[in-house]
């Protein structure tokens, strides 16, 4: 009887999110939004000085091929540069790599992340097979700690299962905000079911204020794939409202077997929804939130939802207004693969912002300085706070920014700047700091 009314329930919420549902009905379209992708090349050429990815497939001639979706010509890949659409007769098995098409996307990114870090799980050092640490059980079926390619990730199973970070205050959300987690997209050739990972945003009476849905189901054998994007929320009046969600954009930023970086924000009315650095949903005047939990939703199989990186922060302060009074620039947006010192392609939201910074303002000149905490042995800490540094400096030379108002320092783990023995005071520890000189 409880699974039958929970059932009913979550068939009504994505009833609700008719928007979204109505969006999958026009999948079979090709995506046809081009993106600047010279800004993602550039990055990656200056960033990774090692051995080259090789191409998946060889070129298939000396000048290339025509896309015939979006008109780029000399393409040598089986997948557009510009728009990563297939080469025509490209084999069905082949898949392009989403770092650069995430890298374009993040490069023209509103998303400003939250300056002061009050929550953040990396997922790391925990017991396989046990509850998350970092989180208390709301409800449903099953939450626990597994191990996917190698790295730990929180996995919820179930059809409405909801869990929400421990916090010492119970309404811990300010009026400036920001949430972003990873989201694992599933197999390309698995079952692709109505299946539903909800933030939702509660305010201070329990009540559901906003709630945000993501399938990211990805099924490219089936026409009728429900990936997609839907909201619901509450105005400040207490009146239901249905956002429109723009879950079309979801379906190019789709590669199966990969991660979705999933970031909002909140500005004391207006509330913003982004899938990989493209805004999905825009809502001008929502009920404040206080607090917010993590569900899956099914309406027809048991999902299993895979989450990593969860991220807290209040809004963020305008640059050149913490530059003015501290003289520096403190950031935690600029983020690395674990060990290496590539950028993850979310880094390109700050980075952008940095570069903007100077190009309005020339006489600015900074030191970039990379910080760890104190996880690891110095002997790996600081010649790789060393490379992480010169890769944002070169991401700065591609955006323009002449090389000689730039200069890297590797600081690993000596400068800390908060309590390395806690959790919260490992993630302050962890960020990249442009020093004006």
């Amino acid at each position: 009887m409880k699974k039958i009314v929970l059932l009913v329930s979550a068939m009504l919420f994505i009833g609700s999110i008719a928007n979204a549902q109505s969006i999958l009905e026009r999948l079979g379209q090709k995506a046809k939004e081009s993106v600047e992708q010279k800004i993602g090349n550039k990055v990656e050429k200056e960033v990774n000085k090692q051995e080259p990815e090789q191409e998946a497939v060889e070129e298939s001639s000396t000048t290339g091929w025509t896309c015939p979706q979006c008109g780029t010509t000399g393409n040598t890949g089986k997948f557009c540069g510009e728009c990563g659409a297939k080469m025509p007769g490209a084999e069905t098995e082949a898949k392009p790599a989403p770092k650069k098409q995430a890298t374009t996307a993040y490069a023209k990114s509103d998303f400003v992340p939250g300056d002061e870090i009050f929550f953040d799980d990396p997922v790391e050092n925990e017991k396989v097979g046990e509850f998350p640490s970092h989180w208390d059980f709301v409800g449903g079926e099953e939450c626990e700690i597994i191990t996917l390619n190698g790295e730990q990730v929180i996995k919820i199973s179930g059809w409405h299962t909801a869990i929400t970070p421990l916090m010492k205050e119970a309404n811990y959300l300010p009026e400036e905000f920001t949430i972003e987690f990873d989201v694992w997209s599933k197999d390309k050739n698995g079952d692709s079911g109505n299946n539903w990972l909800d933030l939702v945003l509660l305010n201070e009476d329990g009540d559901e204020a906003i709630v945000t849905g993501l399938n990211p189901d990805f099924n490219d054998a089936d026409e009728n794939s429900r990936a997609g994007v839907g909201c619901n929320y509450q105005t400040p009046s207490r009146e239901s409202r249905q956002a429109e969600a723009k879950g079309e954009a979801l379906i190019p930023l789709i590669q199966p077997d990969s991660w979705l970086h999933v970031s909002v924000s909140f500005n004391k009315r207006a509330f913003k929804y982004y899938v990989n650095g493209v805004r999905m949903i825009n809502i001008p005047n929502a009920l404040r939130p206080v607090k917010f939990n993590i569900r899956s939703v099914s309406a027809e199989e048991n999902p299993n939802f895979y989450l990593k990186n969860i991220r807290v922060a209040k809004g963020a302060v305008p640059l050149y207004d913490r530059l003015a009074s501290e003289g520096k620039i403190v950031t935690y947006a600029i983020t690395f693969e674990t060990g290496k010192a590539d950028l993850k392609p979310e880094s390109m939201v700050e980075i952008n912002r940095i570069a903007k910074l100077m190009k309005d303002n020339m006489d600015i000149k900074f030191e970039v300085q990379g910080h760890c905490d104190n996880t690891g042995s110095d002997k790996v800490n600081d010649p790789l706070s060393q490379k992480r540094a010169e890769a944002i400096v070169a991401a700065l030379v591609a955006q323009g920014i002449d090389s000689s108002r730039l200069s890297a320092v590797g600081k690993g783990s000596h400068s800390p700047i908060a309590d390395n023995s806690t959790d919260e005071g490992r993630a302050k520890n962890r960020r990249v700091e442009f020093v004006k000189k």
